[in-house]
């Protein structure tokens, strides 16, 4: 009787297999030569580390020791009373035209948004005016509107007008200023809030509407609140930019810190130092701003997928030491 007994196969070598049984037979040469490689990558990291560090205090240097700086100057511009009443006129324009290009731009993106093509159309035409315009040429236009229109009249199109003001009286500089900054920065805050509501999902307008919520209170309690991750960190970009673009009112002669500054070393011929004082008082407010953006955004990434901002004694910790574990929004909203 003859017994068919199956012969043992040789197990084939596929890729997958073929590259385990690679992966297994690590030799000894190879482990060494990774081992040195991370030495290697190491050593560059603190050798590019060094570097940097010994340029930054090359520059500090040449920085702090130039005679032309005049230190003993500059320290006692820094807290004189015309130099604080600029910045307290900076920080005025800021806020009053980062509120007005706030409130422009919600309204231009919902006009964007909605589905009347005369809304969206007039959105469009003023993003396209102030966006293709530069700042400083609309500063001079509303600073001289009176010679274009000397008198503000409100009335009927092409008919009788009820009401009528001289321009002057209305546009003073500070007027103009504020004007000039607020309405342009309302460009730029619509493409913000529209990008930031369109980044929320449909399906949360669908939801609000299955609750029976009317568009407007979905659009307060649903769909802003979750935009707010991704208004934020540009709007935070926008304040300090306008913090530094209030500079430009100086050409209108507003009294603000860059004009103070000027007026103070057309008077001493001391440019330098006084530059200096401005641009000391700049990074200290932009600082400022940063840090209370920074925790702004931590407070809007609860409960979102990406990992929350690291606080600066993390930054901190992380230059010259191991890199921690990042964490997660989620984590924050047990808190």
């Amino acid at each position: 009787m003859r017994t068919n007994i199956p012969l043992a196969k040789t197990p084939e070598h596929g890729p997958l297999t073929t590259s385990l049984h690679i992966g297994s037979l690590t030799s000894p040469k190879t482990v060494k030569t990774s081992s040195n490689g991370r030495h290697l990558a190491r050593a560059g990291g603190w050798a590019v580390r060094i570097l940097v560090v010994l340029l930054l205090l090359e520059i500090v240097s040449k920085f702090l020791t130039a005679e032309a700086l005049k230190w003993d100057l500059v320290w006692s511009y820094l807290f004189s009373q015309k130099i604080l009443n600029g910045v307290g006129l900076t920080l005025f324009l800021t806020t009053v035209a980062m509120v007005l290009g706030c409130v422009i731009g919600l309204v231009l993106a919902l006009m964007r948004i909605s589905n009347s093509l005369l809304l969206s159309a007039t959105a469009d035409g003023y993003i396209w005016l102030f966006r293709g315009t530069p700042l400083l040429v609309q500063l001079i236009f509303w600073y001289n509107l009176a010679s274009f229109l000397p008198k503000l009249s409100l009335g009927v199109p092409f008919g009788p007008q009820f009401f009528a003001v001289d321009t002057n009286t209305v546009i003073t500089s500070l007027v103009a200023a504020m004007l000039g900054l607020g309405l342009n920065e309302g460009a730029y805050m619509s493409e913000i809030f529209r990008a930031g509501i369109q980044s929320v999902d449909h399906g949360q307008s669908e939801a609000a509407a299955a609750l029976g919520m009317s568009r407007r209170r979905a659009m307060h309690r649903i769909i802003l609140p979750q935009a707010m991750r991704v208004i934020v960190p540009p709007t935070g970009n926008q304040i300090i930019s306008m913090l530094k673009g209030t500079s430009l009112v100086s050409i209108i002669a507003i009294s603000e810190l860059l004009y103070t500054v000027q007026v103070i070393y057309a008077r001493t011929f001391e440019t330098i130092p006084l530059l200096v004082v401005a641009c000391i008082w700049y990074l200290f407010l932009t600082t400022l701003l940063s840090i209370g953006q920074h925790y702004i955004e931590r407070y809007y990434a609860k409960g979102a997928t990406r990992n929350v901002p690291d606080s600066y004694v993390t930054k901190f910790t992380k230059l010259f030491g191991k890199p921690g574990r990042p964490t997660l929004a989620t984590k924050e909203v047990a808190h």
